[in-house]
């Protein structure tokens, strides 16, 4: 059989075509609607489709996601250069509650025709309970996956060696925002090293400010920044190998490494002289909104704030969020300039179905061509993994910057742990116990082994 990619993936990237359909579905904000224009489009490049999956007029695709409004609409003005040239339906479902309601869905024999998985771990738990409901990816699929994708991306959307989703968007999460007029100011230097990192903390200390803000509250979801901030220290002061250990349970979650790494936090988010600049003291990370802790930077408050490249959608609309603007952010270093770990992570498309509708549209979602269109219809805030996609396409410099990272081979890219783990502890115990690391006595060792506690017995 002739494969997708062979036959014209490659070549297509940023096609005219494409320019032409998103030009047509989205309006002067980035973001088209059901009233968007259309426009007169060459569907050369997407007789690909028709031509390996046979007639798809007037076909339905049903795709299940936990991207609501206002994402939602960016997601769906991407289809439209391929519904429009091959004549595939997408009839589009957001949900917040997407990851409790899919798999009742599939106990029920009402699955979607595709969903986007949004961690490996939730992937791999479906492949283990519903293993006649979950499709293996098709060969065109396949394809494009070796081809566009790292051997980690590939790996984190299989099970057991079979390939069943690929990656839909990505992130990055090892940065550090801060004010680059600031930075100037001061002669602060963008550090290069942990170590490095510490010496700037220190110093900005010194001068009588506070360097760190800091905020772990997300509703139901309180406490995950505060994973995030234990991964990045364990990818950097146990390395990556010790890392996958970690992740899989092939060493305790209280292993001395582990332990270790959350001193390292701890150094920081810990330290009453280093945080939380402008919202109290230590124990006001548990209860600053995740999405506000970053305010001090511009309000002069405080100098640095981990968080993802995701954070920019936080920043008030007035702030030039760029290298040389009123806020941005840097690499989170390794422990040397050559040890280069980053934590990232992303949505993986899922087909429940193999008819053939399903599979040009995964095959479609797995390509360049989609990578591309969706990054004109999207203004900030979404990068691919994808190593074909164009890009120059992105419009936001800290987007721009994160795929850089992702597609540079000299970082060593890991998945967020906690979304690998099974979810009673990655989405359980994990989140509760780092809350409470900031809002009680418990040690450093109390805390890790209580979330080793909540693991399932194999």
């Amino acid at each position: 059989m002739r494969t997708l990619k062979r036959r014209s993936f490659a070549a297509v990237a940023a096609g005219a075509s494409v320019a032409l359909v998103l030009a047509g579905c989205s309006d002067s904000d980035g973001g088209g609607g059901d009233d968007a224009p259309s426009a007169d489009v060459d569907c050369a490049d997407y007789t690909q489709y028709t031509d390996e999956f046979g007639d798809l007029e007037g076909k339905t695709v049903s795709v299940y996601t936990s991207i609501v409004d206002p994402e939602s609409q960016e997601q769906e003005d991407s289809y439209k250069p391929f519904t429009e040239c091959t004549g595939v339906e997408i009839a589009y479902e957001g949900s917040r509650e997407f990851e409790a309601q899919l798999p009742v869905r599939l106990t029920a024999g009402n699955a979607p025709d595709i969903a986007y998985i949004p961690q490996p771990g939730f992937l791999k738990s479906l492949v283990a309970d519903f293993p006649d409901a979950v499709m293996p990816a098709p060969q065109a699929v396949i394809d494009n996956a070796n081809e566009y994708y790292t051997e980690d991306w590939v790996n984190y959307g299989s099970v057991d060696g079979t390939l069943y989703a690929t990656p839909l968007g990505a992130n990055v999460k090892s940065f550090v925002w801060y004010s680059p007029q600031e930075f100037a100011d001061n002669g602060y230097e963008i550090p290069t090293t942990l170590d490095e990192l510490m010496a700037l903390t220190q110093q900005i200390a010194d001068e009588g400010k506070i360097p760190w803000c800091a905020g772990i509250e997300s509703g139901d979801a309180t406490g995950w920044p505060a994973t995030d901030f234990l991964e990045d220290m364990v990818l950097r002061t146990a390395g990556p190998e010790v890392y996958d250990q970690w992740v899989t349970h092939e060493i305790p979650f209280d292993d001395p490494a582990i332990v270790e790494a959350l001193g390292a936090a701890g150094d920081i988010l810990k330290n009453p002289d280093y945080v939380n600049g402008g919202l109290g003291d230590v124990r006001s990370i548990a209860a600053a909104p995740w999405n506000e802790a970053g305010n001090g930077i511009p309000d002069g408050t405080c100098s640095l704030h981990r968080a993802a490249n995701f954070y920019q959608a936080n920043w008030d609309e007035s702030l030039d969020v760029s290298e040389d603007g009123d806020v941005f952010a840097f690499y989170l270093p390794g422990k040397t300039a050559d040890e280069k770990p980053l934590l990232g992570g992303g949505e993986f498309v899922t087909a429940f179905s193999d008819r053939p509708e399903v599979q040009a549209f995964h095959a479609y979602l797995s390509s360049p061509q989609w990578a591309d269109a969706k990054a004109q219809v999207t203004g900030q805030g979404w990068i691919s993994a994808n190593t074909g996609f164009d890009g120059s396409l992105l419009q936001s410099p800290i987007d721009k910057l994160s795929y850089d990272l992702l597609t540079d081979e000299s970082y060593t890219f890991r998945f967020d742990g906690s979304d690998m783990m099974p979810g009673e502890v990655g989405t359980g115990a994990f989140w509760k116990q780092m809350t409470d690391w900031f809002v009680s006595d418990i040690s450093d060792e109390e805390v890790l082994s209580n979330i080793d506690a909540a693991w399932p017995a194999s």
